[in-house]
């Protein structure tokens, strides 16, 4: 933290010389007060010795006056241009200031700086997640170090949703909810988390979170998307058309979800016998735009794997988290293909594809199955996220994290 401390002790240098400086000119003043005193102390003691003088008949009148002014004169000559400036409170007060300004920044400091946020920060900055099994360790330890951050609660809850922990998903929600209070998408994440952590089954709890989430906002898409869910499973597919096709109205229409909603109308409406009866409204043509990839093999690295090994094709931000956006598994054996890589394939709502402008595509083989780790990997250069040519993605270099 030496880039913190100091320029903070620069300031605090800064600070104190403002007090110091007026300190030591009244040192100087005191001085010259100091000896003004005794050139008057001398000159009251010249007068007593003239006037003894003149009592013993040593000196006339006009000597004890002519001795007289001959010291008034010495004493005007030794005190000219010195001005009484100085006091003793004006000395004091700035020695105490300098000397409680520094103690007096530093508490105010600890007590309402946030020292341990910075740190941690720069540690997050320094070195991104590989994993979301890394990042969720992240995220558990920034909730242990800011336990009232409604944001990492947040985002640890969607983490875990993200890995199929609902249950702990919705403790972190919950926790959410309790320190920035009762959002609707806050409501709608902790419904949907307790759902799924409870076997699917509805109850009071769900009603009334979704509810209230819905009262404050009549377009809260967790909220619908569950309530169409629960309504589905429980066979009430009228009730499941009608909040699936309230969601559908206020989704972005490149929303990848957009799809999968619009064939869960389809299924609702084929068990209530209206298959044939999709409204415009709710059969709109949902496109999710993909980037195409044709993966091969060079003949070197052909030669070296087996055709069980695995090969894992993904797109990463060419600016951005190092994770994957998208990602797809194959086998030697299927190659060469040709994938498509989209939204639809990301490890997390978060990051997708069509946030980042510019991505670079990647294909790895690695016969542990591990797709941070192979034996051969092939890279393709900045590739715009709305490209719609094939782009070629060879196989054929070694793979620099492999041991």
């Amino acid at each position: 933290m030496i880039d913190f401390w100091l320029p903070a002790g620069l300031l605090l240098l800064t600070a104190l010389a403002f007090l110091l400086i007026p300190v030591l000119r009244i040192r100087k003043l005191q001085a010259e007060e100091d000896r003004t005193a005794l050139n008057v102390t001398l000159y009251q003691e010249r007068l007593q010795e003239l006037e003894v003088q003149r009592q013993a008949g040593v000196l006339d009148d006009a000597q004890l006056q002519a001795g007289r002014a001959e010291a008034a004169r010495e004493l005007l000559d030794d005190t000219e241009g010195v001005q009484r400036r100085s006091s003793v409170l004006g000395g004091k007060i700035p020695l105490i200031s300098a000397l409680l300004v520094p103690v007096l920044g530093v508490v105010l400091y600890l007590h309402w700086g946030a020292i341990d946020q910075v740190e941690q920060t720069r540690q997050m900055a320094a070195a991104q997640p590989q994993s979301i099994e890394e990042m969720t360790a992240r995220l558990e330890q920034t909730v242990k170090q800011q336990p009232d951050s409604a944001e990492a609660w947040y985002f640890l809850g969607r983490t875990y949703m993200a890995q199929e922990r609902a249950s702990d998903a919705a403790k972190a929600f919950e926790r959410a909810v309790e320190i920035a209070g009762r959002a609707p998408e806050l409501l709608g994440q902790w419904a949907q988390a307790l759902y799924f952590a409870e076997g699917k089954q509805w109850n009071e709890q769900l009603q009334a979170l979704t509810d209230e989430a819905l009262k404050a906002d009549p377009q809260e898409v967790t909220s619908l998307g569950l309530l169409g869910i629960a309504a589905y499973e429980s066979q009430r597919y009228a009730d499941a058309v009608r909040y699936w096709e309230r969601l559908v109205a206020v989704l972005p229409e490149q929303d990848p979800s957009r799809a999968a909603i619009v064939g869960g109308i389809e299924r609702a409406r084929q068990q209530m016998g209206e298959g044939e009866q999709s409204s415009a409204a709710t059969a709109p043509s949902v496109k999710v735009h993909a980037l195409e990839v044709s993966v091969s093999l060079s003949p070197e690295v052909q030669q070296n794997v087996q055709p069980d090994d695995a090969v894992f094709v993904f797109a990463r931000a060419l600016s951005g988290p190092p994770m994957p956006l998208a990602v797809k598994r194959l086998k030697v054996s299927d190659l060469p293909v040709q994938v498509s890589l989209s939204d639809v394939d990301a490890m997390m709502p978060e990051l997708k594809i069509s946030r980042f402008d510019q991505v670079q595509l990647v294909a790895r083989v690695s016969r542990a199955g591990n797709a941070t780790q192979g034996e051969w990997t092939g890279k393709t250069g900045p590739v715009a996220n709305t490209a719609r040519d094939v782009q070629a993605l060879l196989i054929d270099s070694r793979d620099g994290q492999a041991q």
